[in-house]
């Protein structure tokens, strides 16, 4: 358990195996099983949820090597990993993620399993500007959602600005899709917080660091881990309780144990 407690707080496979002394082969598998467990915990418990407002959103991270590095002859999970994640605005469920290519192929696996997660009742969802969600949520959730997106328009980078400075947002654009979305609750303020949440507490995520994954597998195991543990046993500081209990999936917050059994 105190492997992957340090692992969720952010914490390398290597400086885990330090502070553990168990190997770094034996922690991967480790982390693989219980990924395992909490994407089958969260494909039980996590289906037709009432929801209000749905954020969604995408998080770039990579596999082995950057994309610019790929070659013809490599492991096409290599290169870019994108990480769709949708939550909820009120309860801060997550309902669902994916990670793969930022492509349609991607956002519309992504939008189907949004679709499982969600009870049949209208709600309105907004997204940034990605185009392929427009055909994946037409496709798949024109039946209950009002649907926005917002695209924001950033400020082009000044000479001599670092590399990695954060672009400036110049404007904002709504564009209504779908329905009749009321424009005051159209933002995607909840789910970008979380993109950063996710930065701070998935080592794999972290920019700058040699802490990327080499395996597809073990990429996604942390990711299952992380929102499964985000969502029954973290208490959100906004809403004082586990979005598990703010959306009525369970009525006390779970430890790393129940979580896993």
């Amino acid at each position: 358990m105190l492997a992957l407690r340090l692992l969720l707080e952010g914490n390398s496979i290597r400086s885990t195996e330090r502070i553990t002394d168990l190997d770094r082969n034996t922690l991967m598998k480790i982390l693989v099983k219980a990924g395992e467990k909490c994407e089958k915990l969260m494909g039980r418990l996590i289906v037709n949820v009432p929801v209000r407002d749905v954020q969604a959103d995408e998080i770039w991270s990579f596999i082995q090597k950057k994309e610019k590095q790929c070659g013809p002859d490599d492991d096409p999970n290599f290169g870019d990993a994108y990480c769709f994640v949708a939550i909820e605005r009120h309860s801060k469920l997550v309902l669902n993620f994916a990670l793969g290519k930022r492509d349609q192929a991607t956002t519309d696996i992504f939008i189907e399993g949004l679709r499982q997660a969600t009870a049949s009742q209208n709600f309105q969802i907004t997204t940034d500007g990605f185009k392929p969600y427009v055909s994946a949520i037409e496709n798949t959730l024109s039946d209950r959602v009002d649907f926005a997106q917002l695209i924001k328009v950033y400020r082009a980078s000044v000479e001599g600005e670092g590399r990695y400075s954060p672009a400036e947002v110049v404007s904002t654009e709504v564009v209504p899709v779908i329905g009749d979305p009321n424009p005051s609750r159209i933002c995607t303020s909840h789910v970008e917080r979380q993109n950063l949440t996710m930065r701070m507490q998935i080592r794999r995520f972290t920019r700058l660091t040699n802490g990327f994954s080499r395996k597809f597998e073990n990429h996604w195991a942390a990711l299952a881990l992380y929102f499964a543990f985000y969502n029954f046993c973290r208490i959100h500081s906004s809403i004082r309780v586990t979005p598990g209990m703010e959306a009525k999936i369970t009525d006390h917050v779970w430890d790393l144990g129940e979580l896993l059994q």
